[in-house]
């Protein structure tokens, strides 16, 4: 039998925005979760009892979308929401939710969220919407998107922060200017055989079930981001420790053989250690900034790991490692990754 041929990342990015899409319909979500789990060699068995498919339907959603593209996935009975509330309405509360807090209006939180805003509508216009996609709606038309409350450690000093930002802000917006100069942020992770879990959109009544691994076994990935161009170039180890960061900084030397580096990272102690301490002064051409402590959403690099992770690694049965963090790898050095370091950005 013929092997069908992968995807392209572009085209699993397209399927991605189906399945995020909150205007999607449940059959769009299904066809495209199909395709997606299929083209990440997920079992038969697995896509069959996740989308409720039977097998040569799977392969049919497949056919059709590489041969039609997107169109192909096109729910035809799919039609507008019912809009109760009129134009008028509809632009007053946008004006609300942009210019005031929910606790103007006697809510205890500061921040708008679905219920809120539902019941905001319900209580000042007597309108009730059965889905919460009329809401997302709203947001959207206030230019408002998702976010899910971050989180802060207890030991994070927001006045050590502040210092950090504004001693650092210079160095940064010099170096934006030589071009000779490349900024790196780096971090690591560790991926493991231990499945990860996101929401996807199903039909009610669905409930997907993803196969996990009973054998836990790991492997570390260094990532470094590149601000100027949102090139990331990540590398896969064993561990974590100097003698291993020496050697991804000379792999990330070959990259850039004779520009000037200043690389942005944590204080973990194979950071720190002597034998990257000697490389770097051997180097001559290599800087270094530490970000200050408990403060991981200073580094863009925190936000790549979260997009490679939902792309490649999440809802997904993880049986062999290597070939796991080498596609997390690939999918992470083949992306652009337009985030900001203090304001500044590939797109700055």
């Amino acid at each position: 039998m013929k092997r069908c041929p992968r995807l392209t990342n572009k085209q699993i990015k397209k399927l991605q925005e189906i399945v995020d899409n909150n205007q999607s319909s449940g059959p769009e979500v299904r066809k495209a979760t199909a395709i997606l789990l299929l083209n990440k060699d997920t079992s038969i068995e697995a896509i069959i009892e996740l989308t409720r498919y039977k097998r040569r339907r799977v392969y049919e959603v497949r056919h059709k979308y590489l041969v039609e593209g997107a169109s192909a996935l096109i729910d035809k009975r799919k039609g507008e929401p019912k809009k109760l509330l009129t134009k008028k309405q509809r632009e007053k509360i946008v004006k609300t939710v942009k210019q005031k807090s929910p606790q103007e209006f006697g809510y205890r939180y500061p921040y708008w969220t679905t219920g809120i805003l539902g019941d905001f509508i319900e209580r000042n216009y007597n309108v009730k919407y059965k889905s919460k996609t009329s809401y997302y709606l709203l947001f959207r038309q206030a230019k408002f998107t998702y976010h899910k409350p971050g989180r802060v450690y207890h030991k994070r000093d927001e006045q050590e922060v502040r210092k950090w930002r504004k001693r650092t802000t210079p160095a940064i917006k010099r170096a934006m200017k030589d071009k000779d100069t490349f900024i790196l942020t780096e971090d690591e992770m560790i991926l493991s055989t231990q499945t990860t879990f996101q929401k996807i959109w199903l039909p009610e009544g669905e409930y997907p079930k993803i196969e996990i691994s009973n054998n836990r076994e790991n492997r570390s990935v260094y990532g470094f981001l590149d601000i100027k161009t949102g090139q990331e170039h990540a590398f896969k180890t064993e561990r974590q420790n100097m003698y291993l960061t020496v050697k991804v900084l000379k792999k990330v030397r070959k990259i850039y053989p004779e520009q000037k580096l200043l690389i942005l990272w944590d204080g973990s102690g194979w950071h720190r250690g002597s034998e990257v301490q000697k490389f770097i002064k051997k180097d001559k051409k290599i800087k270094t900034i530490y970000f200050p402590r408990y403060s991981p959403e200073e580094n863009p690099q925190e936000h790549v790991w979260k997009s490679g992770r939902s792309q490649v690694t999440h809802n997904h049965f993880i049986e062999n490692i290597d070939r796991a963090t080498d596609e997390f790898i690939a999918y992470l050095n083949s992306t652009k990754f337009a985030y900001s370091l203090l304001g500044f950005s590939a797109l700055s």
